[in-house]
């Protein structure tokens, strides 16, 4: 079984405005890297958008670490989205859900894969985070 580690990162400049998400692969110790952008978008758009295009990736079931800055996408796949679903997409405040279509996407490749999810905090010098940022940016940049 081969060691799979992603760690993604989204960056928007203004919110919304352009924007860019960013993903490293890590397999088998040989990295790999993904990185785009939409010209006007939001933050936590960029963020759930590293995430799916880290594990559209893997076309087959797949065992893997996905390590995130974003709170918003841990959380949201690891304790909210089943809550979500089953009040129809209404948030515990009774709000529509925001980002609807993306984390119906992000849910269903979750469900295809075994995703270990992680956070880690951004900008404190953690070398893959660091990474992922500068991809996340290169998104916006090459726009």
């Amino acid at each position: 079984m081969k060691a799979i580690e992603v760690f993604t990162d989204g960056a928007c400049r203004g919110n919304p405005g352009p924007g860019g998400w960013g993903v490293l692969l890590i397999i088998d110790g040989k990295e790999s890297s993904l990185c785009g952008g939409e010209k006007d978008t939001t933050n936590n758009r960029m963020e759930l958008t590293a995430a799916i295009k880290a594990l559209e990736v893997f076309k087959e079931e797949s065992i893997l670490t996905l390590t995130t800055d974003s709170t918003y996408v841990k959380d949201g796949i690891t304790k909210w989205l089943d809550n979500w679903k089953v009040k129809n997409w209404l948030t515990a405040s009774k709000k529509p859900v925001k980002n609807k279509d993306l984390w119906i996407k992000l849910d269903q490749l979750n469900a295809r894969h075994k995703v270990s999810w992680k956070w880690v905090k951004a900008h404190v010098g953690h070398r893959e985070n660091e990474i992922a940022d500068m991809l996340a940016n290169k998104g916006i940049d090459e726009l």
